[in-house]
């Protein structure tokens, strides 16, 4: 029996994105102990950056990296799911850039989302693409 993993390349690139996020998670930790502040944002403009940074994270990550695997263990390409992988990790690191602080240039937030939704774009389309393939030949 072969013992090859289905998935090879996305958990790589998953690991990656949970250290990113457990760094943007320690961001909000350290905002909250300077502000003193448990729950919610205390009016502070500091924290709540952080959180939305965090959350805009958790909100989209997920989903991204799902439909990558998915394509992944439908048979994509490997340069395919490399560049999907690359253009979230890319997305989400622009993203944080552009958002990290008050002075951030927005035009690298605007970027990060758009490769973000274009990774989510792509993923959403190859999952058809392959599903029509599968069907049709």
């Amino acid at each position: 029996m072969d013992q090859t993993p289905i998935l090879t390349i996305t958990p790589v690139y998953a690991a990656l994105l949970a250290l990113f996020y457990l760094r943007l998670s320690i961001r909000v930790i350290k905002q909250r102990r300077s502000a003193k502040v448990s729950v919610g944002d205390g009016g502070n403009a500091d924290l709540t950056r952080a959180m939305w940074v965090h959350a805009n994270f958790a909100e989209y990550t997920p989903l991204a990296l799902l439909l990558i695997a998915f394509n992944e263990a439908m048979g994509a390409p490997g340069l395919a799911v490399h560049l999907l992988c690359l253009m979230l990790v890319t997305g989400r690191g622009l993203h944080f850039l552009g958002i990290r602080s008050a002075e951030a240039p927005m035009q690298y937030r605007r970027n990060g989302m758009m490769l973000t939704f274009a990774t989510l774009a792509l993923g959403a389309l190859g999952i058809l693409a392959l599903t029509a393939i599968r069907l049709t030949g």
